[in-house]
């Protein structure tokens, strides 16, 4: 063995012995004619001791280590004279008897310490060097601790992990697919799942009642914070439940996480809000509670005024931002250009100030008396020393635009702190959307979602205000305010599914074609079923305090999809020698490499015969 210990294993209780240390040198110093090392590995940081009368080669060997310098280390445990309570390790030290250089290093392009002065683009070229830093370490071995929770906790629950195909067929998911052309069948394609979703359904029906895996799925979409091309998700589903069954079974897998990973109590039972409370009045279906401002729709009381702005809208909403009314006119026009952002995509913004003397003071005084200005900001909660936004427009348009403002409100005045988590279930989202532009429904989820049991009068009716009157049997964990997973129970009955198609405009031998393999299945005794998927990284995120999830990722994309540490994707890659041409023809086509040569629009095939 290299060593006896880790850098961040010896105590007090270990003076005295004898030990050896591997690791990486995080910096060398010299006081006097002693050397101070501090040797780091992923356990800790351990300070070591050349004294200034120790052997000449180990002074030598000593003075030559660099940064990042890959060193054994033997030596005696003492009692540190200058203790670090910063440290775990900070009682003792080591002194030296004998250093081993295993690898010497170059100069790293940045400090791997707890804050790097290395930028970000850097440091994703240079990944391996930047997963040595503490805050990746931590972030990494709490992705750990929670992966074992859940698996622990799932196989408590009678959960069995089967894995599911990666090569497969295209399925609308709600994004582009990832493809991968097939050598055996010339000319066809796989796609690179975006949800085990089929596979999973087709489990149930195969009779393993319940599910589970953590799984790496790839869609092909624009990237953000907490969105990469390829994810993992806790991908789960059971048998003969309904969703009462799987949001007990599932917030019982939350709560132990919390307490576990983080000692953390949550509410028990979760709070619930139907998709309509959600964007009534937080303008969200992933609202973030941990702090008021609620929307109130104040359309009635701010109408037939003489105002046209208002008086021309179809809905009009405000919400009172706590202790705010001090707000100059500097600010409230740098917001009034913020919510105009295509971010938000506003038209403007009408301000209410209620002073501490109670005094009113508006954006729309000429047309309002002060008592209806009272009105609107008791409408909305407001109290003496507050600000109320108001932004109108189409109704859900308007909700959303105010559940924006109300987020950056929120995070200006610091009251959406990390380590407050406020979890709920979203429930009864619509069934359906219609499209305006393309004059037809889609699947608000998926089209294997089912309508609640007493709205399916609704669902098979052939009016489009029933329809559009459908819940789904659907429910989301939102956490503050990100979806953390969602799910529903599924369409079990061949009848429904083939309904849901002709509700969405799939005909049937679209439906064979895409879906024929599921619907056959259901034909043969399928159970009723139902599931959820929470993702995974986004999970570890939140739990750890951020938004982004790259650093919960050992090797992440950047925001264009690249790796910018192996150069990837490239218009260049190495390919396996091919077999023969055909069983006739004996000769072989051995290709070294593909390149793509982008204007000429051509792949070029570097081969020999």
């Amino acid at each position: 063995m290299y060593r006896t210990h880790t850098c961040g294993e010896l105590r007090l209780a270990d003076k005295g012995k004898t030990v050896t240390l591997a690791g990486w040198v995080q910096k060398s110093r010299k006081l006097g004619g002693m050397t101070f090392i501090d040797l780091r590995d992923r356990y800790g940081i351990t300070q070591l001791v050349v004294e200034a009368d120790a052997d000449a080669a180990l002074v030598e060997t000593a003075a030559s280590l660099g940064r990042e310098f890959v060193i054994q280390a033997t030596g005696e445990v003492l009692e540190r004279q200058s203790k670090n309570p910063k440290m775990p390790t900070g009682d003792v030290e080591i002194k030296l008897s004998a250093i081993r250089i295993l690898n010497k290093s170059s100069v790293p392009p940045f400090t791997i310490e707890e804050q790097s002065d290395g930028g970000e683009d850097l440091r994703a070229k240079y990944r391996y060097l930047d997963l040595r830093r503490p805050p990746l370490q931590r972030a990494l071995a709490l992705r750990h601790r929670l992966a074992q929770e859940i698996r622990s906790y799932l196989d408590g629950q009678g959960f069995m992990e089967i894995e599911t195909p990666y090569l497969i067929k295209s399925t609308p998911e709600g994004a582009r697919d990832f493809v991968v052309p097939s050598r055996m069948n010339p000319g066809t394609f796989y796609a690179l799942p975006q949800s085990p979703q089929t596979f999973k359904q087709l489990l149930m029906v195969a009779g393993y009642d319940r599910y589970f895996q953590i799984v790496r799925c790839f869609r092909d979409e624009d990237l953000r914070a907490d969105r990469q091309p390829e994810f993992t998700q806790i991908d789960c589903e059971m048998s003969f439940v309904e969703q009462e069954d799987v949001l007990n079974t599932f917030e019982g897998m939350m709560r132990q996480m919390f307490k576990n990973a983080l000692g953390v109590d949550i509410p028990n039972p979760l709070p619930r809000m139907s998709w309509y409370d959600a964007m009534d009045g937080y303008g969200s279906d992933k609202p973030d509670i941990r702090f008021g401002m609620k929307i109130h729709e104040i359309t009635k009381l701010v109408q037939g005024c003489g105002f046209s702005v208002f008086d021309g809208a179809a809905y009009i909403g405000g919400i009172a931002v706590e202790d705010c009314a001090e707000y100059t006119r500097k600010q409230l026009d740098e917001l009034t250009e913020w919510v105009k952002r295509p971010q938000v995509g506003a038209k403007g913004l009408v301000y209410i100030k209620i002073a501490a003397d109670g005094t009113i003071k508006s954006s729309i005084d000429k047309f309002y008396t002060p008592e209806q200005l009272k009105a609107v900001a008791d409408a909305c909660e407001a109290k003496a020393g507050d600000l109320v936004l108001v932004l109108c427009g189409e109704k859900r348009k308007t909700q959303t635009q105010l559940g924006v403002l109300r987020i950056e409100m929120g995070g200006r005045l610091g009251l959406r702190d990390p380590k407050v988590f406020a979890p709920l279930w979203i429930v009864d989202f619509p069934l359906l959307e219609w499209s305006e532009e393309d004059g037809r429904f889609y699947a608000m989820h998926h089209p294997f979602t089912a309508p609640k049991p007493e709205h399916e009068k609704w669902f098979y009716s052939d009016k489009k205000e029933d329809l559009e009157r459908v819940c789904a049997n659907a429910y989301d964990f939102v956490l503050n305010g990100t979806e953390l997973g969602g799910g529903s129970i599924r369409i079990h009955d061949a009848a429904m599914q083939s309904r849901m198609f002709d509700v969405l405009g799939i005909s049937k031998e679209d439906a064979e074609y895409k879906f024929g393999f599921i619907i056959n299945a259901f034909k043969f005794g399928a159970p009723p079923h139902g599931g959820l998927a929470f993702g995974f990284d986004r999970v570890c995120a939140l739990f750890g305090g951020q938004e982004t999830i790259r650093d919960y990722i050992a090797f992440p994309k950047n925001n264009q999809g690249r790796d910018v540490m192996i150069d990837s994707p490239s218009n260049s890659s190495w390919l396996p020698p091919t077999r023969r041409r055909s069983r006739e023809d004996p000769t072989e086509l051995r290709f070294a490499r593909a390149e793509y040569l982008p204007d000429e629009g051509v792949l070029r095939l570097l081969c020999r015969v």
